[in-house]
This record gives C-alpha cells, structure tokens and sequence, in this order.
C-alpha cells in the first residue's frame, strides 16, 4: 500500500513539473506561424536543448482522395517522394525525361490492348508489353538508385521515414542544427520537381506490400473485409494499400496528376522543432519553399455515409488465432462528443486496470488482450468505434463477443466511478505531455493541429475537453452509440487443417 501511495504522489508530482514547463502559454512564446505568399503554412518551434531539429510536412491528402479506379495512388506517390527530382537521382535527366515520356506512351498502349473487351490480340499483347518493359530498362540505365535518402543519411537524418493513411500524407526525420538549409532546399525540391522515375518497379514493390500485410495474412484480410462492409459510400470503404486490380493498372501519369491535384502549398503543413532560430528558418523556407507554385485547395467532399440500419456481419475461417472485431459508426473529429469517446477509450481499454482487461484477460481468462479505441479506419471523416478480443485457447469469439458487450451495458446503466473519471483526465495530461517530450512528436502534433482546426492551440485543448466530461456525458454516448442496429462485427475463427468446418 505504501508503495502505491508513493508510486501516486511521484506521478503526479512529475505531471506538475512537466505541465509548469510545458503548457500553453510556454510555446505560445516559442511557437510562430508564418503562411507563405503561395498558401503553405510554416510553424517554427524554439527548442534549444541539443543541436539537433525534427519536421514534420502534413499533406492533407490521403487515400480518401484516391480516384475511382486508382485505389492506392496516395501512397503510391509517398514511394515516389524518395526516388529524387530532376537534379537528385540521375546521372543525365535530359536523356531520361525523353525515355519516361516514351515509357508513359507504350504504358498506355500495352493497357489499351490488354483491358480490352472483346477482340484482344495476344500476340500484339505481348509486343506492346514488351515494348514498355524494355523502354524501363533503357531509363533505368540513367538511375542512381536511392540517391535521395542517401544524401539525408549521409548528412546525420535520423527516423527518415513517411507514412499514408486514409485522411494524411506526412513525410518527417531528424537532422543536425547545422544541415538546416540542406533541409529546406531537399525537402522543397521534392515537391517543386519530384520525377516518376522506377515508377513500375516501385508498384511491383507496393503490389508485393499488399500481398504480404493483406493477401497473406488473416487478419489484414479481416480489417480490408470488415472495413468495405462498414461503409457502403463513402471513400472509407476502399484500401489505403490499393485493389489489387487498380495497383496494376494506374499509371506514373496518373501518380503525377495526383500530385498537382494535391501537393499544393495550401494543402500543406510544414513544421520545425528543435535547436533552430525562428528568423533563419523562416527565411529559408520562404527561399525554398516558395518557389511552389501556389494552387486553389482541392475539393474536400466526399460522399456522406447513410446512416447503418442493420448489424453486419463478416467471417472468415482460417488456420489462424481467432479474432473478434466489432466496430459503431461515430462522428469525425470536430464532434463536440469527441472527448467522450476519448474517454470511453481510456476507460475501456488503458493499462492493467482498464474495464477490458480487468473483465476479460485478468478475472475470466478468456482473451489474451481486449481493447476499444476510435479511428478506424481513420478519424478525419465520421468514422468508426471498435472492440476486439483475442480469444484464449478453449475459449470462442462468441464467449469474448458476449463480456464485450456486458462491459458495454455497463456503459449504458452504470455511472463510470469518480476515481476512474479523475485516473481518465489525468491520463489524458500525462498523455499529451508525453507527446510533446521529443520534438519529433511536437512537429507531428502542430502540423496535424494546425491542418485540422487551423490553430495549432487546439492541441492544448484537448485536455481541457476531457476535463469538462461528466459521467452523464459518457452514459448518453455510449446508449446513443453503442446499438445493435449501428455495428459491424469481424470474425476469424479457426479452421480444422485439411477441413472447411471451424474447429
């Protein structure tokens, strides 16, 4: 007992500590942001504590914006984004410019033949195919494979990575203080003059992605399945990672069309943290990226989900651990219950002693992990809520589905205590310091902000809307949320070897 007393007053005493440095009106002093003539937003953080800096660019754009028939374009572009520009990546690009172009052409002729209807010629088939297959080898006599994350590696980036989701696209390493203009001259080079160079092979890459995280395996194949049978209209329901039939269709035309669409400056968010002064680093970005050429902000709407009616229900059989998966459509981010589903999140499901591990892992035995969380497949849009469960040797999805929903009739009949409510709005401060302890994560939490409300201050206030969350609040959201009529349910159960039966 004495040990968790301490235990408590040491946390909260860290907590104090941590919020006196890092509170609104602290980076309030640090933070500026600046728009550029061209539309994009720069927000430059202060942080000299090592002679280091991170940033983060937040493209508003991600696999919701695929086009029909081109599922998995957004990402594809994110691939691209590395494979240099004009200067960065070729041994002559004026020779290679021709031979992309010439690529592009034959691309278009081997498709034409080979999605025809009726009449397709095999044997003209295989010329046109031929034909593309040797105008890539002829440009990729130009390539210096992998120069652009070379020349960031060899100059100390660290964390060099990006990333697609169905709402962003987001680019994002660490560098020395002293590579800052490197930075802003490489990372705005990208997006002034980005080549579809290897775009071919680089698919064959993605394509291969697809089959090892979805094709090949259970559960990413339940996700892709559950996910479509959510959402009947809007973009939702189509893979971030592509349709197998898209992925090996679109083309590095269609990639750079993408790209004008959206890799505009209003369209983007870059933000910089670190060991950098605010004066210098507006400069150079205003060097760099500026020479962007401005563009209008596309079109954001997107077909509006009807409201679900019936339960769903998806179920596959595999030789595989079973898997229990539940999601109830909810509303985007900008709800004013946002922060009850937060907190439903955090009671449901943060640590040892949240309602689902207690029931269903720690007292009944029954799962090796369960959990509830908002945001799938993505938060931007109205979205989902989801639980699931791994169900324990001897025990079945239908045991772990049933304690899942008694802990959410508790929800519904059952004030949360007030110390759960109290350990609730705690977290969710030690969380948002925690977020903002590496400049990384700070970079990352300011674009994102700043992208979504148009005030990185939003940030802070997160904390603030949990704060006013009453157990009555969390009681009328899950009654309102959690209804039959309003769930989709996923299911892996395991099958006998050699049989089609479940075991």
């Amino acid at each position: 007992m004495k040990t968790r007393v301490l235990s408590s007053f040491l946390f909260f005493f860290l907590l104090a500590g941590l919020a006196s440095a890092q509170d609104l009106a602290s980076f309030e002093k640090r933070v500026t942001v600046k728009k550029l003539a061209n539309g994009l937003t720069v927000i430059v953080c202060e942080r000299p504590e090592a002679p280091v800096f991170s940033f983060y660019t937040h493209v508003d754009a991600g696999s919701v914006q695929d086009p029909m028939g081109k599922t998995g374009l957004a990402h594809m572009f994110e691939h691209m984004a590395f494979k240099g520009t004009t200067n960065i990546g070729t041994t002559d690009y004026a020779a290679e410019k021709p031979l992309l172009e010439k690529i592009e052409q034959a691309y278009a002729a081997y498709i034409a033949e080979r999605d025809k209807r009726v009449g397709r010629d095999e044997q003209k088939l295989q010329q046109l195919e031929k034909a593309w297959k040797d105008d890539i080898a002829s440009a990729n006599k130009y390539v210096k494979p992998n120069e652009f994350p070379q020349i960031l590696e060899n100059n100390g980036a660290e964390g060099l990575n990006a990333s697609t989701s169905n709402d962003e696209t987001t680019y994002y390493y660490s560098f020395p203080e002293n590579r800052l203009e490197l930075w802003a001259y490489l990372e705005s080079e990208r997006f002034l003059h980005p080549v579809m160079r290897q775009f071919y092979d680089e698919r064959n890459v993605v394509i291969e992605e697809r089959r090892m995280r979805t094709d090949s395996n259970p559960i990413g194949r339940l996700l892709e399945q559950f996910t479509t049978a959510s959402f009947a209209a809007h973009p939702y329901h189509r893979p971030g990672i592509g349709w197998l039939s898209d992925l090996n269709s679109f083309s590095a035309t269609d990639a750079e069309n993408f790209f004008h669409t959206y890799y505009i400056p209003s369209n983007m968010v870059v933000a910089v943290v670190g060991d950098v002064k605010t004066a210098e680093t507006l400069a150079l970005v205003e060097k760099y990226f500026g020479r962007i050429p401005s563009g209008e902000k596309p079109d954001e709407r997107t077909t509006v989900e009807p409201p679900q009616n019936s339960e769903r229900r998806v179920v596959l059989r595999e030789l595989a651990q079973p898997l229990y998966l539940e999601g109830y459509h909810r509303p985007d981010y900008r709800s004013k219950d946002d922060a009850v589903y937060d907190a439903i999140a955090d009671l449901m499901s943060s640590g040892r002693t949240s309602r689902l591990y207690r029931a269903l892992v720690r007292d009944k035995k029954i799962a090796s992990y369960s959990a509830g969380f908002s945001g799938l497949p993505g938060n931007k849009y109205p979205h989902l809520f989801a639980f699931y469960a791994f169900p324990l040797p001897g025990h079945s999805t239908e045991e772990v589905s049933a304690a899942i929903h008694a802990e959410i009739d508790r929800l519904k009949k059952e004030d949360v205590s007030d110390e759960e409510l109290k350990m609730i709005k705690t977290r969710a401060k030690a969380n948002l310091l925690r977020g903002l302890d590496s400049n990384q994560g700070l970079a990352s939490q300011l674009a994102v902000y700043y992208s979504r409300y148009g005030d990185w201050r939003e940030l802070f206030k997160t904390v603030d809307r949990i704060d006013q969350v009453t157990k009555a609040d969390i009681r009328r959201v899950a009654s309102e949320t959690f209804t039959s009529e309003n769930r989709t349910v996923g299911i892996i159960e395991t099958k006998t070897a050699g049989k089609g039966g479940a075991q």
